[in-house]
């Protein structure tokens, strides 16, 4: 028999000696010790072949920390002692495991027939596992109610050490056996440990980075998402890496821009400023830089998008619950927190979620700028249409990193309605039933990304919330779009039809066609802003538009 779960070695055990190996034990005694768990098994039973059971263990060295194991690791023990094969957590786990971090994503890699292991694994844990890589044999595993991926591949290279020094960042290249819940089992070829205990983000060698340019988006985002500095050295290479993005799938590309946009938008857009590679991933975005803008705007038009960006990281704590600046933002957005919270958090066709899309959007709600700029006479900049060019610049952008029809057509549409609640503000009164509808309907659920997306950019204009009375009325503005789109969808957006199209067609003896539409449209305009509310009221009006025929707005 074997342990289900590691169990302490006896307190007499002479750990130094089978360090890094599996020990087979009867009773107290060692009776086979091997590479791995059935190795050590086979051997002991040679050995001792009259003896029934055995106690299987892992021997770490002595001297180690405990790690932040995550439970998965834990619930695989069993099948990790009787696996005739070494199996290795590499990468961002064993970086997370030392930094006492929880980890989602767990690379493992073994000496081969990786894709055979993962559907063992997969049975094991009882779930699917698929194919990934066949070429690169490797295989994934969904842990969905850990929220957590397994990818099992093959080692790259004759060893585990020639693996650990192809890879990327020294961070992310140390390897832990599967079994070993000690620091001192770490395997460290490059000084990743190092690294991080001095917050430090290096390539693994002078060449890791220019093998693909992934890896220079991947330093930047490391760097972002631990607090770390670029080490001279790596930044250097990160620009002469991302130069050559256009080698590398749109896909890897786009998921790589997501993971980084998820860690840190406003980060992300300076970073790559900074390196003087946003021309090489975000070339719509370069062209803001040095854009002038004339007042309220305090910035030009690169910077107000950092700005956007970072308030947008206080809207978003503001709908989570959480502390945000100005306060102001969690009061106006509390009656719909949940339904604000579900809205973010759903999912759009190609896996995005609506906050990353709202994100995206924040990104590249300004890139009709550089277009449009004109100078008044006077001096005034302005930037007519730019939201409707933006929308069309960021439809192509995102087509180009094959995001989904749905996922694109959403974000276009916020970068296209971005100003409508603004210019609402612009009017001391409240908006009208009238103009919410329209705006509304044209929107529909992107209007809510519009409302969240508005806030973010008054407080990057203003540098804060600006002149109390006019912020005041732009929180009734926002509270009346948020208030009508959760709470009155049914009044104010889809009102049931007090006429049907039939309906229409009999009282004015007209056959189905575009003026029917044009007839039913109106009337659920003037129902939503109250004007009608029977179906009496309607056919009237439904017959004087008829006879005044169609007007320019219609």
């Amino acid at each position: 028999m074997i342990n289900d779960t590691p169990h302490p070695l006896p307190a007499d055990f002479d750990t130094a000696v089978y360090a890094h190996r599996w020990v087979a034990l009867a009773g107290a005694q060692v009776a086979g010790v091997g590479e791995t768990g059935p190795a050590a098994l086979r051997l002991a039973r040679r050995n001792w072949p009259k003896q029934k059971q055995f106690t299987l263990h892992y021997v770490e060295p002595l001297g180690g920390a405990p790690l932040t194991i995550p439970p998965l690791l834990e619930r695989l023990w069993p099948f990790i002692a009787q696996y005739d094969q070494p199996i290795y957590v590499v990468g961002g786990a064993v970086r997370d495991m030392i930094h006492g971090r929880a980890s989602h994503d767990i690379d493992l890699v073994v000496t081969a027939e990786a894709i055979q292991c993962g559907f063992k694994m997969g049975d094991f844990l009882g779930l699917p596992a698929y194919v990934l890589d066949r070429e690169r044999d490797v295989a994934r595993i969904v842990v969905a109610d850990e929220n957590t991926t397994i990818d099992i591949a093959a080692q790259r290279g004759a060893t585990l050490e020639e693996d650990l020094r192809d890879r990327d960042l020294t961070i992310n290249s140390m390897a832990l056996p599967t079994a070993a819940r000690t620091s001192a089992s770490v395997v460290d070829v490059v000084g990743g440990r190092d690294d991080l205990a001095h917050g430090i983000v290096r390539q693994t060698s002078a060449t890791s980075l220019l093998q693909d340019p992934i890896r220079g988006l991947r330093a930047v985002r490391m760097a972002l998402k631990m607090g770390f500095e670029l080490d001279p050295t790596t930044a250097v290479n990160i620009p002469l890496s991302l130069a050559q993005c256009h080698t590398t799938s749109a896909e890897r590309l786009r998921d790589e821009l997501n993971n980084l946009l998820l860690v840190d938008p406003a980060g992300t857009v300076r970073w790559l400023h900074q390196l003087n590679s946003l021309a090489f991933i975000l070339p719509a975005m370069a062209g803001t830089v040095d854009v002038a803008q004339s007042a309220p705007h305090h910035e030009d038009v690169y910077h107000h998008t950092c700005s956007v960006l970072a308030w947008l990281m206080q809207v978003e704590a503001a709908v989570d619950g959480r502390t945000c600046q100005p306060p102001a933002l969690a009061a106006w957005l509390a009656p719909w927190q949940s339904q604000l919270q579900a809205h973010l958090a759903r999912t759009a066709a190609g896996g995005m979620s609506g906050r990353l899309l709202l994100r995206w959007a924040a990104l590249l709600h300004d890139v009709g700028k550089p277009a449009t700029q004109t100078v008044d006479p006077n001096g005034r900049i302005r930037f007519l249409t730019h939201e409707h060019v933006g929308a069309q610049i960021a439809r192509e952008l995102l087509n180009t990193l094959r995001f989904s029809a749905e996922a694109t057509t959403h974000t276009a549409r916020i970068v296209d309605g971005h100003m409508r609640p603004l210019l609402m503000a612009n009017d001391p009164h409240p908006p009208t039933l009238r103009t919410i509808y329209r705006f509304l309907r044209q929107f529909d659920s992107a209007g809510v990304d519009v409302a969240l997306l508005s806030l973010a950019d008054h407080l990057a204009t203003y540098d804060g919330t600006g002149e109390t009375a006019a912020w005041e009325h732009f929180g009734v503005v926002i509270g009346q779009l948020l208030g009508h789109y959760f709470d009155h969808y049914e009044e104010t957006v889809r009102p049931v039809p007090l006429l049907s199209g039939r309906d229409l067609m009999h009282a004015l003896h007209l056959k189905g066609g575009p003026e029917i539409g044009r007839l039913l449209r109106l009337l659920e305009e003037a129902q939503a802003a109250g004007e009608i509310t029977t179906a009496e009221e309607a056919l009237a009006l439904a017959q004087q538009a008829h006879a005044a025929g169609p007007t320019p707005e219609s």
